[in-house]
């Protein structure tokens, strides 16, 4: 048996064709990629790690971070990447869910994961994103040429956390072939070559920069420029040498105010992709006017990876998210029922294909509940599928939120912000934003006569939440809107706001009249 995804990339690149290269000046070719790679799977060895393993990362985005993630494939190990923004509680959740073997993170943050590790009886390591930390130290005197472990095409290759409605995060078990059958389903369809440099700005805790940039890249022998971070200035300045961007919307909210943005900064640009969160129609004809490039949008999720993409010849639309990927199978069903519906009718998307994940880490009943008996993924989001076969994302289940390209599950902010002194219920919702696609949003009933206020609430959030999911504004009510049944309407509460961050009105502790009840 061979490694299954490592194999791939192996036999992707010459060891002399170039791979990263960061703004401080330090280059990658595969050649040091292979050496380093296996330097590091060769330590995870020396400590023990064992194929099937987990392997939990809390790192900010460096080269090295992503060798690591190479380096547990070589090893046979699960690699789980963690947001750099959790806190100390929400690591605490996930480190007990999947009981790493390991667990690697920057050399500040050591001294707080390590009781937390030691509950779980994990190891903890470092690494730096200036190319340091104990990790690294181990692997210096590790032989480059390890063997790699035997993984097939079914093995866990990687578990990513997903929250639900409830709470709970749920990981999603990536195996090999769930990566490598997507990541060559992308090089194809977007046509790329060893001769394309691509535009890393994203984090690679997310499948999106993870597995969608870097294994596309990696399948393809290309190369590309490694930011800690999206910067207009310096991706325009990139522009001039690099093929491809691959972006969350608010990337290209950003390059369209930018006055830097003409048709001859572009002109070597032959792609520009976004996903991870709605594209608004107004930013892709903007982006279009200016460069002369359509923006291709794709839709995608954790647990499946890719499933459509506009063409790279043809219509890219705005407002869709194309079609279906070769190997992918999609429908539009009744979300009671199941039963599939007509082109142009509105349902719950459903997925089947090599890119769907194996099921949730530890949670068998719940893996079951979201697959259809013959195999489709019941995804949760909301679409219909036109006469030319493209795919409109018209809604979300579960009131999931996307607030620059990250998901928030209102639920667990409402859960922290209910347990505070003073609060009698909260509801979070998502409304337009001009920057993030999304601006998290509270709204909080309180109780008769309590002090709380809009600083209350975020402070106390601070500590236990990571800082992307704390909300943007909080908004005080008499009382929620419910439908006769009692379920608190959060399609009204998105309906008021809807103008909230147009608008930028409103004190920091304002109280608003209570929204019209609907039934």
């Amino acid at each position: 048996m061979s490694n299954h995804l490592f194999d791939a990339i192996r036999g992707a690149a010459s060891s002399d064709a170039p791979f990263i290269e960061t703004p401080d000046g330090r280059a990658w070719s595969y050649g040091d990629m292979l050496g380093l790679s296996g330097r590091l799977a060769a330590a995870l060895d020396t400590l023990g790690v064992q194929p099937g393993d987990r392997v939990a990362v809390q790192v900010e985005k460096s080269p090295e971070a992503l060798m690591l993630y190479l380096a547990c494939l070589r090893a046979g190990a699960v690699y789980l990447p963690l947001n750099t923004a959790y806190t100390l509680a929400e690591l605490n959740y996930f480190i007990g869910d999947a009981e790493p073997r390991l667990v690697v993170v920057a050399p500040k943050s050591k001294a707080g994961i390590l009781p937390v590790a030691e509950r779980y009886g994990a190891h903890v390591e470092t690494l730096d994103h200036a190319g340091g930390g104990s990790l690294l130290d181990l692997a210096q005197d590790e032989d480059p040429d390890f063997l790699d472990a035997a993984r097939g095409p079914d093995d866990l290759a990687a578990i990513l956390y997903t929250s639900g409605t409830t709470g709970r995060s749920k990981g999603a078990m990536l195996t090999h072939d769930n990566l490598l059958s997507n990541a060559a389903a992308l090089r194809d369809h977007w046509r790329f070559t060893a001769a394309d440099r691509l535009i890393h700005a994203l984090p690679i805790f997310h499948t999106h920069g993870l597995f969608v940039a870097s294994n596309v890249i990696l399948l393809s022998g290309a190369s590309m420029y490694f930011l800690a971070k999206f910067d207009a200035d310096e991706a325009l300045r990139l522009m001039a040498t690099a093929t491809a961007l691959m972006g969350v919307p608010t990337f290209y909210v950003r390059l369209a105010q930018h006055p830097g943005l003409t048709r001859a900064a572009t002109a070597g640009m032959r792609l520009f992709v976004s996903g991870s969160a709605p594209l608004l129609a107004e930013t892709h004809r903007a982006f279009a006017e200016r460069t002369g490039h359509a923006i291709l949008e794709r839709y995608g999720m954790t647990e499946t990876n890719m499933n459509t993409s506009n063409p790279y010849d043809g219509a890219r639309v705005a407002g869709t998210v194309g079609m279906p990927l070769p190997g992918v199978s999609l429908r539009v069903t009744d979300p009671e029922s199941g039963a599939a519906l007509a082109g142009g009718e509105t349902g719950m998307i459903e997925i089947k294909g090599p890119n769907v994940f194996k099921g949730y880490w530890r949670m068998p009943e719940k893996t079951a509940a979201e697959f259809r008996q013959d195999g489709f993924f019941i995804t949760g989001d909301l679409g219909k599928i036109d006469d030319a076969g493209y795919l409109h994302i018209v809604g979300r289940g579960k009131d999931l939120v996307i607030s620059g390209g990250y998901n928030i599950y209102p639920k667990e902010v409402e859960t922290e912000i209910d347990e505070m002194p003073g609060v009698i219920e909260s509801a979070v919702i998502g409304v337009p934003h001009p920057d993030l696609g999304e601006g998290v949003t509270a709204v909080v009933v309180r109780k008769k006569d309590a002090a709380v206020d809009e600083k209350a609430v975020l402070d106390g959030l601070m500590e236990r939440l990571a800082r992307y999911k704390q909300p943007k504004r909080v908004i005080f009510v008499d009382e929620l809107p419910r439908n006769t049944m009692g379920k608190v309407q959060k399609n009204v509460l998105r309906e008021v706001y809807a103008r909230l961050y147009q608008l930028g009105a409103g004190k920091a502790d304002h109280t608003a009249d209570t929204p019209k009840r609907a039934n």
